[in-house]
């Protein structure tokens, strides 16, 4: 008898440390800070368009949720699967999900997902707009010009 109790014993000791590490993550939402200059470019971005109804969010960035959706909140460690838009402020699009949505864990994007996606919940849709210091910032990448605004309208499907 005591022989399987120290049998079970271990086997949930030796379960619960590889689950731990199973559970441990490398990402973080580290804080940005957000150059004025670029709050300013992207509120005068909004006032051309005449888009009055962004909210400004205190980390340097605009959004509209449209649908607030429900369940699981994501974090940098979630899985996601979400439908989306990446536009420029030209309203050129740079990348967009078309026949299926995509799955990637949140912390593997740009910090203004990371820090927008958040908002909503399974179900949810929100316009992200986007400085560049929470997007590419000087880097250029693919067809997105260095120190892009970038404007996403993203759906997000699931959180895992």
């Amino acid at each position: 008898m005591q022989k399987a109790l120290l049998g079970l014993f271990l086997t949930t000791l030796l379960f619960s440390v590889s689950c731990s590490k199973d559970e441990k993550c490398p990402y973080t939402d580290d804080p940005v800070t957000v150059p004025a200059a670029e709050i300013t470019a992207l509120e005068d971005y909004l006032a051309s368009k005449g888009i009055t109804n962004a909210t400004k969010d205190a980390r340097g960035f605009y959004y509209r949720i449209t649908t607030p959706g429900s369940g699981t909140t994501p974090g940098v460690c979630n899985s996601i699967a979400v439908n989306y838009v990446g536009k420029l402020t030209n309203d050129a699009i740079f990348d967009q999900t078309t026949t299926s949505p995509v799955s990637f864990v949140l912390g593997e994007v740009i910090k203004g997902w990371v820090k927008g996606i958040p908002l909503i919940k399974p179900g949810g849709k929100i316009t992200l707009y986007l400085p560049p210091s929470l997007a590419y910032g000087s880097a250029t990448v693919g067809p997105i010009p260095p120190n892009s605004i970038l404007i996403f309208d993203v759906e997000l499907l699931g959180v895992q």
